[in-house]
């Protein structure tokens, strides 16, 4: 009976000791498919980065994308990291699981060195029925018996623990061989990596020292940026005006239209978070709000929105069904598109073409324009959202790219 509880035993310690690791493969799992994802994105930049230095070296576009890089290798090598922390941990659980397998396949034998010397003995015909005869009653004879049964049982159990026991020590040999050369090959890509981010550093500390050398040209091109961007304020202000009275008048008019509004309203509201990309690619350039100019210093720069620096030629698309209101072309930034979404207004500027008129209904990733790029090959666009007045930040509305 020894023999069986044992295995019992190391059967409820075998299940509980893989627990871990099933947990610990999930997270590896993930870890692995966000380094992926990391890949992935890197290669983008690494376009986008191609493209902005083809038509111009030394560009705020070029060192936009270098930041972002930075960041995404500083991701890959965060998650290489993780999963070497993995790796110890799980090398870490298996030794504990050899060590306790290697003392218990000890006491195992010890016990079955024990049974196999008694066993010798009993066999031994006289002993045996001397064991046997010397009951001294009929009932006690037969437990004789039982009990000699049980005990040629039990050792042969013992010897099936034993090479059970061997087994799985064998396997978490095997196991811990296997993650140790896991562990060498992750050390040597975090190497890799970390000198790449190294590089990138070295790359946009270069770019920055550069651009700081322009700064009378990069003052000039903000000022026809800021330009630009206040006739976009403007159009925005004009749209929103517009859309204020008319639902007002709406509302004066019949309360089917005032519902109508009200229902597009909630609609949009139920999806922040939820809300697609309008592009594929790319990243925030610029995020919301108020922030410093990345070379020019002591200067600070406006945002109502984010903007997304993505590949040339991009298609840019909706983020949710509505009505274009507006579609206006203004010099440096490319055209424009403002579609209404009940007390909402989404804002697509820098494109180059438009797919849409003012008046027509689009629906939810409907391709409204291709991206514009400028001189300098930056592929950009300015995407923003208001709730009458109020801009909003993107970012929050948008899910995660």
């Amino acid at each position: 009976m020894c023999a069986v509880k044992r295995s019992l035993l190391l059967l409820l310690v075998s299940v509980v000791c893989a627990l871990p690791a099933l947990a610990q493969k999930k997270n590896k799992a993930q870890l692995q498919k966000e380094k992926q994802q990391t890949l992935e994105k890197r290669d983008e930049l690494n376009k986008i980065i191609d493209e902005t230095s083809a038509k111009k070296k030394n560009s705020l576009g070029e060192l936009a994308a270098l930041k972002q890089s930075v960041q995404e290798q500083e991701n890959l090598v965060s998650s290489i990291r993780g999963e070497v922390r993995l790796l110890d941990t799980e090398i870490g659980e298996n030794n504990d699981i050899i060590v306790a397998l290697e003392e218990d396949l000890v006491k195992l034998k010890k016990e079955y060195a024990s049974m196999l010397f008694a066993a010798q003995k009993a066999n031994n015909s006289t002993t045996r029925l001397t064991f046997l005869f010397s009951a001294k009653s009929f009932d006690q004879l037969v437990m004789r018996l039982r009990y000699m049964d049980q005990y040629s049982e039990t050792r042969k159990l013992q010897a099936e623990q034993i090479i059970k026991v061997q087994d799985q020590l064998s396997g978490h040999v095997r196991e811990i061989e296997v993650r140790r050369t896991e562990k060498s090959q992750l050390l040597s890509e975090e190497e890799r990596e970390n000198e790449n981010l190294a590089d990138l550093k070295q790359k946009q500390s270069v770019l920055v020292k550069s651009l700081e050398k322009e700064e009378k040209r990069l003052k000039k091109d903000l000022e026809e940026t800021k330009k630009a961007i206040a006739k976009l304020d403007n159009l925005i202000d004009e749209a929103i005006k517009e859309e204020i009275a008319r639902a007002a008048a709406a509302r004066e008019k019949s309360a089917a239209s005032a519902n109508a509004v009200a229902a597009l309203s909630s609609s949009f509201e139920d999806n922040k978070n939820k809300f697609p990309w309008p592009v594929s690619s790319g990243f925030v350039s610029l995020k919301f709000g108020r922030q410093a100019h990345p070379v020019l210093k002591g200067i600070m720069l406006q945002n109502n929105g984010v903007n997304i620096q993505t590949k040339e030629n991009e298609r840019v698309k909706t983020i949710f069904e509505g009505e274009v209101r507006r579609v206006a072309f203004i010099p440096t930034l490319g055209s424009t598109v403002i579609i209404n979404h009940g007390e909402y207004l989404t804002v697509y500027a820098g494109l180059k073409e438009v797919f849409v008129r003012p008046g027509q209904k689009v629906t939810t990733n409907q391709e409204i324009g291709k991206i514009f790029s400028n001189a300098e090959g930056v592929s950009e666009l300015r995407f923003q959202i208001f709730k009458s007045m109020t801009a909003l930040d993107p970012e929050l509305w948008l899910k995660n790219m």
